[in-house]
Order: C-alpha cells, then sequence, then structure tokens
C-alpha cells in the first residue's frame, strides 16, 4: 500500500508500506514540500502518487527506506535525468543525497 506521508509515519503505515517488499519500502521524496510517498512494487508508483496530490516531477527523487538498519539508498530509474544533470538511476548531488535522508529520516526514522 502506498501512503503520502507529510508527518512522522505511525508503525501501522511502516508496516503497511513495507508489506510488498518486505524488507525495504520504495520511495518518492518530494524535495521542495519535504514529503514522501512510500510503499508499492515501484517508484513510479509513489511518484504518480505525489504527482496526482499535487507534487512537481522537478522536486520528486527516487530512494529506498530500510527500517532495521534506518539507511536511505538513492537507485531507482525516475532518478535518470540527463537534462537535470543526473545520469545514472543513482542520485549523484551529494547535497540532494544530504536534503533526501533527513526528509526520509524525519519522517520513517525512529526518534
Amino acid at each position: 500500500m502506498i501512503h503520502i506521508i507529510r508527518e512522522k509515519a505511525s508503525p501501522a503505515q511502516i508496516a503497511e508500506m513495507i508489506e510488498q517488499l518486505e524488507n525495504y519500502i520504495k520511495l518518492a521524496v518530494d524535495v521542495r514540500q519535504g514529503i514522501l510517498a512510500g510503499g508499492g512494487a515501484l517508484h513510479a508508483d509513489c511518484e504518480a502518487a505525489l504527482l496526482d496530490a499535487g507534487s512537481s516531477q522537478k522536486d520528486v527523487w527516487g530512494a529506498d527506506w530500510i527500517p532495521v538498519t534506518q539507511e536511505v539508498t538513492y537507485e531507482s530509474l525516475i532518478n535518470l535525468r540527463p537534462g537535470r544533470g543526473n545520469f545514472s538511476m543513482d542520485i549523484e548531488d551529494k547535497a540532494l543525497r544530504a536534503q533526501i535522508k533527513q526528509i526520509t529520516t524525519n519522517l520513517l526514522g525512529e526518534r
């Protein structure tokens, strides 16, 4: 199940988002609004949920959240953006990675 997370996710939301893949959660993160969509089988599904909710595609990047280790990974097909200077599936910009990590950790991480 895909959830759009605007404030700290509940344990129930985390459980529903991780159901599809069991060990990690696919995410699309809106770096302008500081929100994310998580769950489902594809980053593109999460991206579509954010776009339907009013996010701008230029602000949405793909990542994964691994709850057990509290880690973020940055590889997704939706990150291939040669026109924006990102030539691989991995997010190359370190400042953008840091922003995504902060948003993800704030919304999904343990406190």
